[in-house]
């Protein structure tokens, strides 16, 4: 909490702070999006998310069950069947992390040509 007994997000020392940080990571976005449909086995969040490594999908799993945004469940099967689901905690997070997601898919272009555009401005000059 801030000096004057409110969370301040920009304080390192604010739990908001760090919670924040969980939430605004590409693999958490990523993962809370694909169980908003459902609950997912963790093979098929692997499948379904392009570039996540088996280490990172499990790190991140885990931070966000610890956080209270998903469950895990265990079927006692062989082998064993587990499932992520999200807890209401999680489902509150999904509006304002699906207008995130699609804010990203709408303006990619313009952030494309930003990046370009910087990139030949900020370029050395060749050698001639």
């Amino acid at each position: 909490m801030g000096t004057n007994g409110i969370y301040n997000v920009y304080e390192s020392a604010c739990p908001a702070h760090a919670a924040l940080g969980h939430i605004s990571d590409k693999w958490t976005v990523l993962i809370l999006g694909l169980l908003e449909d459902g609950p997912k086995r963790f093979s098929r969040l692997k499948r379904e998310i392009g570039g996540i490594s088996q280490k990172m999908l499990t790190q991140t799993l885990r931070r966000l069950e610890r956080d209270g945004f998903i469950t895990r469940t265990i079927y006692p099967e062989v082998p064993p069947h587990v499932e992520y689901a999200l807890t209401v905690l999680g489902q509150s997070l999904s509006v304002p992390i699906a207008a995130v997601r699609q804010w990203a898919e709408k303006y990619i272009e313009e952030i494309g040509t930003a990046q370009q555009i910087y990139d030949q401005r900020t370029r050395p000059p060749q050698p001639q």
